[in-house]
């Protein structure tokens, strides 16, 4: 949903980074320290016993985890659509999968931003479910309605807690108030009935701000009335919000005279690009050396793009070897997906993180056969009014 600060790495999954930022910590620290009193009440345990902590211990990981399943979702949605996740973050209000690149189309940001929600939703299912069979509806209400008169065990009262969290979750991400997920889904659709992504960005933004400035007056009403904790988280969030429709209707602002131009329409379209099937020795002479450039496409004997060839990567190829050893064995890793398709709208490669790193990226057609390269240059030039 939203971007932390400076953070530190917690594991990877898909090759994903997940990160927290010090921050998430202070949830953490209050899901346990509210949680440990409930359980203390409700298994009537005195505060020094472990039962009742152990269970708000595991209640905040299953917290944690919910939160990364979540934007797990966001991911995996992305990734098959061929847009790259650098890291997942989590920080006190939230967390975000920072993608590689923009959708490309109504439907992809549509896709993208309900696989979030969607899993949350499949969480609270199988959670209610294993409450329902277990112990019946009463007995798990009164365990979702956190009463200490609930006649049911720790882990049956965690669970109706887990379930009850994902709901709000859902709920919550699902408001139309952008940049959340429910914002992005509006986004989506504006932008399939319009045909145009900053009609549909400004639209959603719009939204935005709105809910970010119910959420503002909500909160500052809670801190009037005495809930001054609720109160200042709410109205704090109300102004990201706020803050993140404000930035993503200036960035349409700028940007919206790109609105119906394509990759296509600004790319190189004659490209000087590298058989894979050239051995080393070939390639540093004919390309590297007479053309003085530090990397080059590559392309199979089809015509597709295969990867990008580094110049430093060739020089460290032994001489005895260069004779026999062909370019196609040694690629720069993972720069087969360092590419878009020409049909794309160019508004798409803002902030693309690929483009950053080689100062370009490949333009393929439909069938995948190298159509040309645009520059970071390229894309300056027509950012420019």
């Amino acid at each position: 949903m939203f971007g932390g600060g400076k953070s530190f790495t917690l594991f990877r999954v898909w090759g994903i980074r997940i990160s927290v930022d010090w921050s998430w910590f202070i949830v953490l620290f209050l899901v346990i320290f509210w949680l440990a009193g409930f359980y203390g009440d409700l298994l009537g345990k005195p505060n020094s016993a472990s039962e009742p902590y152990l269970l708000a211990v595991a209640s905040a990981i299953g917290f944690f985890g919910s939160i990364v399943l979540h934007e797990l979702g966001h991911a995996w949605v992305a990734l098959r659509n061929g847009i790259g996740i650098s890291s997942i973050s989590l920080w006190i209000f939230g967390g975000v999968a920072q993608m590689d690149r923009e959708s490309d189309g109504p439907g992809t940001e549509f896709k993208v931003a309900a696989g979030g929600p969607a899993v949350t939703a499949l969480i609270a299912i199988v959670l209610f479910a294993i409450g329902l069979f277990t112990v019946g509806w009463a007995t798990f209400q009164d365990a979702l309605e956190m009463r200490n008169t609930a006649e049911t065990t720790g882990i049956m009262a965690m669970v109706a807690w887990l379930a009850a969290i994902n709901v709000l979750l859902l709920g919550f991400n699902l408001l139309p108030a952008f940049p959340m997920d429910g914002g992005r889904i509006v986004r989506a659709i504006a932008w399939k009935v319009t045909g145009k992504r900053s009609a549909a960005t400004k639209f959603a933004a719009g939204l935005g701000r709105v809910f970010g400035y119910l959420f503002i007056g909500l909160g500052l009403y809670w801190i009037y009335t005495g809930d001054i904790f609720s109160g200042v988280w709410m109205a704090l969030i109300g102004v990201l919000i706020n803050s993140s429709a404000r930035a993503a209707s200036r960035q349409t602002s700028v940007t919206s005279h790109l609105e119906g131009v394509t990759v296509a329409d600004v790319m190189d379209e004659h490209p000087v690009s590298l058989p894979g099937s050239t051995t080393i020795d070939r390639a540093l002479e004919e390309y590297f050396l007479r053309y003085n450039w530090s990397w080059f496409p590559v392309t199979d004997g089809s015509g597709q793009f295969s990867g990008i060839a580094i110049r430093d990567r060739m020089d460290e190829v032994p001489e005895t070897e260069r004779l026999v050893a062909t370019v196609d064995g040694y690629l720069e890793e993972s720069s087969r997906n360092f590419f878009i398709s020409k049909e794309a709208p160019l508004e798409s490669l803002l902030g693309n993180r690929d483009m950053r790193k080689f100062g370009a990226l490949m333009v393929t057609d439909h069938l995948g056969q190298l159509a040309g390269v645009i520059t970071v240059e390229q894309l300056g030039r027509a950012l420019r009014p």
